[in-house]
């Protein structure tokens, strides 16, 4: 066995010494540019203390007033600034490892998640604490995640150790990505600062089953079909939906395109010619006929002479088709009680039984309202999108019950998504330049 699997770096052991990192930090820095500017500034008067005593200077003592506020002024605005150059201009990324490790400390001490005893104190003889346990955890940083390990050492908090996923995301304002049991630890992954991972609109390429959205976010379509997307009014869901479309043109996917209200989506006509429905009988027909086109399909993928049981429709060659809906609800809203019936029962078995036939569906709203996705529909859209600001009313109706802390940000693309890995995670749309001609791309990439 190698050294490197008995011994693997885990990161910097949290101590409790490291509740007040910060504070010792900044006096590690200034306090000797103090001490040596007031040196300096004093050097005279600490010559004549040392060659004639305390008692004789004290004596002949003169307050020498502009050297006072002098000595102090520099002493004090010199230190700072070097301070706050450190900080903000060559070691910002280890000022924020040095108050991450304090947090974790003071986590630790102010939930109690470690043992003590009276003891009796040898300088003042009195009775102190002194603690006799207090637990294992590891910090560090890598590829953009903090890594918290901890060890799993049968104490009496080792349950509630594997209960802090909520506490670093909130306290460290960043998104958990994975939890793991290795080797004695349980580690918790945490992605920091997610906007550096936004890629540009033509990073968003669709292949083997999977459209790449940010660097670590993939939209695994053969795996996590169907998508829901809400937001608000300017958080960037149109923009959003097009970024989708183009990519999924561009992958050679068959795209139908259902805008109700008949805005930029319906644009999408004059390139997508026959592709495009906004009027309430195209839409509902283009719902029938995606139902019938997977019901064929599956009946023909059943006969194929390389059908395996398990395998998809990818195996045996077809192309995936994407239904993109947007403002489903709103349009739901406008029909009468016979055609709502109709249109929610096709959506529900293409979102039921799509996946295998390589039929998916991308739906839009403003308000995921759960009478529209009843009946576990809502559950088959295993990525789920958040833009802009929204309620909490909202986000309830999107991710479900979570104890997530959903923070608001005045950036357009931003918001939240669900990614079928049990973790809600920060979220950025793939990043559009100014003036980007959507009609001509989708066009370049229908015919590439």
């Amino acid at each position: 066995m190698t050294i490197s699997k008995l011994w693997k770096y885990k990161g910097t052991k949290i101590r409790p010494r490291h509740k007040n990192n910060v504070v010792k930090t900044g006096a590690l820095i200034s306090v000797p540019v103090f001490l040596l500017l007031m040196i300096m500034f004093w050097k005279e008067h600490l010559w004549v203390l040392y060659e004639k005593g305390i008692e004789h200077t004290f004596q002949n003592l003169t307050f020498n007033v502009p050297l006072i506020v002098t000595s102090l002024s520099v002493s004090i605005v010199i230190p700072t600034a070097i301070l706050l150059g450190w900080l903000y201009m060559f070691r910002k990324q280890k000022f924020k490892k040095i108050y991450h490790r304090q947090k974790i400390s003071r986590m630790i001490l102010s939930n109690k998640f470690y043992e003590s005893k009276s003891v009796k104190s040898r300088i003042t003889g009195r009775m102190v604490q002194k603690i006799t346990y207090f637990p294992r955890f590891y910090y560090r940083v890598k590829d953009g995640h903090i890594i918290i390990k901890i060890a799993m050492d049968m104490s009496r908090f080792q349950s509630r150790f594997m209960e802090l996923g909520k506490e670093f995301e909130n306290g460290f304002f960043c998104d958990l990505v994975s939890t793991d049991m290795e080797d004695g630890f349980y580690t918790y992954k945490l992605l920091y600062n997610a906007g550096r991972n936004r890629i540009g609109i033509n990073e968003a390429i669709v292949e083997k089953g999977s459209m790449t959205l940010m660097k670590h976010i993939k939209w695994e379509f053969d795996k996590l079909p169907h998508m829901l997307i809400s937001g608000g009014t300017g958080g960037g869901k149109t923009y959003f939906i097009l970024t989708l479309v183009k990519s999924l043109v561009a992958s050679g996917a068959d795209v139908r395109i259902l805008d109700p209200k008949n805005a930029d989506l319906a644009d999408l006509e004059e390139v997508l010619e026959g592709k495009v429905f906004s009027r309430k009988n195209g839409i509902m027909m283009t719902l029938r006929k995606s139902v019938e086109d997977m019901m064929r399909r599956m009946d023909e993928m059943k006969n194929h002479h390389n059908y395996r049981t398990g395998k998809n429709y990818a195996f045996l060659g077809y192309k995936p088709v994407f239904i993109v809906f947007d403002e489903f609800v709103a349009f739901v809203d406008m029909l009468d009680f016979k055609e709502r019936e109709s249109v929610i029962q096709d959506i529900k078995q293409i979102v039921m039984l799509g996946r295998q036939a390589g039929f998916f569906l991308v739906a839009g709203a403003q308000r995921p309202d759960a009478k529209y996705f009843a009946d576990g529909i809502r559950d088959q859209f295993n990525f789920r999108v958040s833009l802009g600001k929204m309620s909490e009313t909202g986000y309830a109706m999107l991710f479900g019950d979570t104890d997530k802390k959903f923070v608001e940000k005045d950036i357009k693309g931003r918001g939240y998504a669900y990614a079928g890995t049990g973790n809600i995670m920060e979220f950025y749309s793939p990043l559009i330049p100014n003036g980007y001609d959507f009609i001509e791309e989708i066009r370049l990439a229908k015919g590439a």
